[in-house]
């Protein structure tokens, strides 16, 4: 393809394996925050924040909104993403107004993300059944994105209801900002394309698996293209991946010792439903399956290394035309002056050369979108990855 610019992101699910310690959770929060200034000062394009609750160890971002709007306060350029909201678990006038609010606080920094909720553990209490969460993403979505713009709208759906009303403040972006739907398999991603929005995979791949993906993204967004509503496109695909950097391949190995604990712990919810509090350790249960052979073998990928490694990696994944790679830098129990070294090393040796090819791949971009570049139809079907929120529905 010969395509081989991309930006960056950081990405924080705001994991805390037990034990705890009395300001565990204080230190987490504001150690992140500390992160995302210095990503901000170092150059790099994204900060995404996710939204879960209930799920201990695993994420402990239930308020996204409040962390956004801290981390507006402390930074100047860097976009400040919702990975995602919950539609599912959140009313839309809600989201608009906090979305708008983050927006018109960072001066138009905001990313808009949006999703489904992940397992029974976060839906149920919220009265959502796992098998409805599609349609009732669907269902707020319609509802949402016309609180944007207009000064007076109304919604009768089957899910979400609203009368009458002018939904304030308005978002400094207009008509909104970006929209990207979570993706972690080839049909969300396949459907982001088709809806218009951007993909943020949530599931790690292989370079041959990105290109497979961007293919099937932008056939579907130029050949199938079929909007929720009157919303501003958003064609981009965003990848998440393992991630720290040293001075060594071995030293970057032993820093990011748990680096995989985000695909197991996300498993672990999803395969056994809620946990009843105080009665499970969800670290000592991963570091039992990081022995096992599938652990074994999930510690071997991602952009874990040094410069050069992550350099020589990253080509393979950035040929393949994604738009951005959003770097897992906070994950398990690795510490915080490391991620901020790694952040550091990354930005000085690594990221100024993908950068700078920029034009080069919004020129192929806009080919792509415009019908000039027609990409193949990739057989996708050894692409078809376990989605990390697969589970039977409950």
């Amino acid at each position: 393809m010969g395509v081989v610019d991309v930006k960056f992101g950081v990405f924080y699910e705001l994991q805390l394996p037990k034990p705890w310690g009395p300001d565990d959770e204080y230190h987490l929060l504001n150690n992140a925050l500390d992160q995302v200034e210095l990503a901000d000062r170092l150059g790099y394009d994204y900060a995404w924040e996710v939204e879960h609750h209930f799920l201990e160890e695993y994420s402990h971002s239930s308020a996204p909104e409040v962390f956004l709007g801290a981390a507006s306060q402390r930074t100047k350029r860097i976009r400040l993403g919702h990975g995602i909201v919950q539609l599912t678990t959140n009313s839309p006038a809600r989201v608009a107004e906090r979305v708008s609010t983050l927006d018109l606080l960072s001066n138009g920094r905001v990313e808009l993300g949006v999703g489904e909720g992940s397992s029974v553990t976060e839906l149920h209490p919220f009265d959502r059944r796992f098998r409805d969460k599609r349609e009732v993403w669907e269902d707020a979505m319609r509802c949402l994105m016309p609180m944007f713009s207009e000064e007076g709208w109304e919604y009768h759906g089957k899910y979400f209801d609203f009368p009458l009303r002018n939904v304030i403040p308005k978002p400094r972006q207009q008509p909104h900002p970006p929209l990207w739907v979570a993706c972690s398999q080839l049909e969300t991603i396949e459907m982001a394309g088709r809806r218009g929005l951007g993909a943020l995979g949530f599931q790690f791949v292989s370079a041959d698996a990105a290109q497979a993906w961007v293919h099937a993204y932008y056939n579907s967004y130029t050949k199938r293209f079929d909007p929720l509503g009157p919303y501003a496109t958003n064609p981009n695909i965003a990848v998440v991946s393992q991630f720290m950097c040293a001075a060594t391949d071995q030293e970057a190995q032993a820093r990011a010792d748990g680096s995989t604990f985000f695909q197991f712990a996300l498993r672990f919810y999803n395969d056994h439903g809620p946990v009843v509090p105080g009665t499970t350790s969800l670290w000592d249960e991963y570091l039992g399956w990081k022995a096992s052979a599938a652990g074994e073998k999930a510690q071997s990928g991602g952009l874990i290394g040094s410069p050069d490694t992550i350099r020589e990696r990253l080509h393979r994944f950035a040929e393949s035309g994604v738009d951005q790679v959003i770097l897992l830098n906070q994950a398990g129990r690795n510490r915080h002056e490391h991620i901020c070294e790694a952040l550091e090393l990354f930005a000085e040796h690594v990221m100024p050369e993908f950068h700078a090819l920029e034009p080069e791949h919004q020129e192929w971009k806009r080919a792509v979108l415009a019908g000039e570049v027609e990409l193949a139809e990739i057989d996708t079907e050894p692409f078809k990855l376990l989605s990390l929120q697969a589970m039977k529905q409950k």
